[in-house]
């Protein structure tokens, strides 16, 4: 019974966390190497990877069967179909006999998490407590029993893994000595149950993995988080020389200016150290020439770099360019002819690969020559906005004057009013005292210097408004004289468009005028299916199927008109000769 429960302990019920060691495997291995078996763990794993079966055994020895009376093992599972066997167990006090095997599994209810404790039911009428710890007490420790009036009771194990021993034991039926009475027997039937005192186990465990795990959460973080900046220090007189010392090094001016941007903020400046806090604002006002200079220099470098590989990829296209035409002096007949199928058809493979490249390259050289233009239209596109801004500025500027040299003009007048009261009020108060004369002789001065000053300033503002519309005046004319060049430009442009399209009219006139319009497309798409070309018979003998009427000799002269479209080649040898006719019109298209 103990080896029984001892391969029941290593059976996995829970894949998660029941899986038990077995207390000593090398003496298994041993044991199972003697055997001339493979150390195969009960859950049928091998024990030894590197097992060699010709090795420990002895000679002239048999396998033995691990199954055979006497040796106590029970073997592993070859997979989950095939059921454990089942045998009799003898106790003491009692017998255990196995349930039918053809009879399905009993049935268990849900495994409650952290269950170490079990409902074993059908226990006969005459079983106590000694009986129980019996059967059970060798599947492992006993904590606690609970027994009831009825036939079942609880079972504490100290060990969540023992559980799976004693749930082995379900469906066996009990018998007490030799006894038939239907007291003495019973069927046993044993199942999870659920306990607080297991839960509240359960959950101290989770809670301690918990904090365990957040533990090594927490320094793993610690270890990650990157370093803290270093403390910014307070002003002080000798920190705040050094501060200038580095703030003029270009080395360290990015740290040293974090510095003062942080005293800034903490308010560290005071009317006392205000000249030390300018000094240093002024040097760090310094380097902008320095960064401005530094990215010209970047700009330049750019620019070149750009130009170098401009110029290397027009390179590299011109190499492309001869490799297509060596690939296209190669389809030539004189050539073609003289390759094999497989030679052709690797040519023309490599041809349309070299295209293609060339084509992908033409277009990243032809993007960057687009972007330069459109650059250099940028620049010449942005000297109209300034000018029409500058003439917009100068429009606003002679307002304001104006709107000034009226409101200077106002209050001339109103200065002029006062004087007048002010002579009025006079001659009426003749009587008045020697020091109200004095004030008034005083007030009169004041104002008419105040209005010379008004006078001199007004004349200087209408010089200027008149600055203003002389500017303004020839900025209109250069205005008109851009928009009369722009209109002479579109102007030839549309005579030279015009002239580009009677010229391609007159080219194209005396193959659209011929009477021949029709026949010249057959001749063309009759020669474009033959690529080795036709004799002149051959041709009028398709021709004349259509229109009796057509002449050879007026075909031939109709094809000598066009030699940018019809070739005349000679082909064959001595009496062979023959004169052909081929179609080159896409010819043309490709090479342009």
């Amino acid at each position: 019974f103990q080896n029984i429960l001892h391969g029941v302990c290593n059976m996995t019920m829970d894949s998660s966390s029941l899986t038990m060691p077995m207390s000593d495997p090398n003496a298994w291995a041993t044991a199972m190497n003697n055997l001339g078996m493979p150390p195969m763990g009960l859950t049928g794993q091998p024990l030894m990877p590197d097992f060699d079966p010709n090795l420990g055994m002895m000679a002239g020895i048999t396998p033995l069967n691990p199954m055979m009376p006497g040796l106590g093992m029970v073997p592993a599972p070859v997979s989950q179909d095939v059921p454990m066997v089942k045998e009799i167990i003898h106790c003491k006090t009692c017998t255990l006999f196995p349930p039918n095997p053809n009879l399905p599994p009993p049935a268990t209810r849900e495994r409650p998490p952290g269950c170490k404790t079990v409902f074993v039911g059908g226990l006969p009428e005459n079983a106590n407590e000694q009986l129980i710890v019996e059967i059970f007490g060798q599947c492992g420790d006993i904590t606690a029993i609970r027994k009831s009036k009825k036939n079942f009771c609880h079972i504490r194990f100290a060990e969540e893994a023992t559980v799976d021993k004693a749930l082995f034991l379900s469906g066996y039926r009990i018998r007490l000595g030799s006894s038939t009475d239907k007291k003495d027997s019973g069927r046993l039937h044993v199942d999870f149950a659920q306990a607080r005192d297991d839960l509240y186990e359960w959950e101290c465990r989770q809670r301690m993995l918990a904090r365990e795990e957040r533990h090594r959460r927490k320094m793993e973080e610690d270890r990650l988080r990157p370093p803290s900046p270093p403390p910014i220090v307070h002003y002080s007189e000798h920190e705040c020389s050094q501060l200038g010392d580095k703030i003029k090094d270009d080395s360290k001016f990015a740290e040293a200016v974090r510095v003062l941007l942080t005293w800034l903020e903490r308010g560290e400046v005071n009317r006392r150290n205000a000249n030390n806090f300018y000094s240093m604002i002024q040097s760090s006002n310094s380097h902008i020439r320095r960064l401005m200079s530094e990215k010209s220099q970047h700009e330049k470098e750019m620019e070149e770099a750009k130009e170098k590989f401009k110029t290397a990829l027009a390179g590299i296209l011109a190499q492309f360019e001869q490799i297509v035409s060596v690939f296209q002096a190669s389809s030539k007949q004189k050539a073609w002819d003289h390759f094999s199928k497989a030679q052709r058809k690797n040519l023309d493979m490599w041809r349309k690969q070299a295209e293609e490249i060339r084509n992908m390259h033409n277009e990243q050289l032809m993007g960057i020559r687009r972007e330069e233009e459109m650059e250099m239209s940028d620049d010449d596109m942005e000297d109209p906005p300034d000018s029409k801004d500058s003439e917009d500025s100068g429009v606003s500027q002679a307002e304001a004057l104006k709107e000034e040299n009226d409101s200077l003009r106002c209050q001339l007048d109103a200065y002029r009013n006062e004087v007048e009261l002010l002579k009025q009020e006079q001659g009426k108060n003749q009587p008045i005292r020697s020091e109200e004369d004095s004030t008034h002789s005083q007030q009169l001065s004041f104002l008419q210097q105040a209005l010379q000053g008004m006078q001199k300033q007004l004349l200087k503002m209408r010089e200027e408004l008149k600055q203003r519309e002389a500017e303004l005046q020839k900025s209109s004319e250069d205005k008109q004289q851009l928009k009369t060049q722009v209109q002479n430009l579109k102007e030839g442009l549309q005579k030279l468009q015009s002239a580009q399209a009677t010229q391609v009219s007159v080219r194209t006139a005396p193959v659209t005028s011929s009477p021949f319009v029709v026949p010249l497309g057959i001749i063309s798409t009759f020669l474009h299916v033959h690529p080795f070309g036709a004799s002149i018979e051959y041709i009028c003998s398709y021709l004349q199927r259509l229109d009796t009427k057509i002449n050879p000799s007026e075909v031939e002269a109709l094809l000598s008109r066009l030699p940018c479209t019809f070739r005349q080649e000679l082909t064959g040898v001595g009496a062979s000769l023959e004169k052909r006719w081929n179609f080159c019109g896409f010819q043309g298209i490709k090479s342009a």
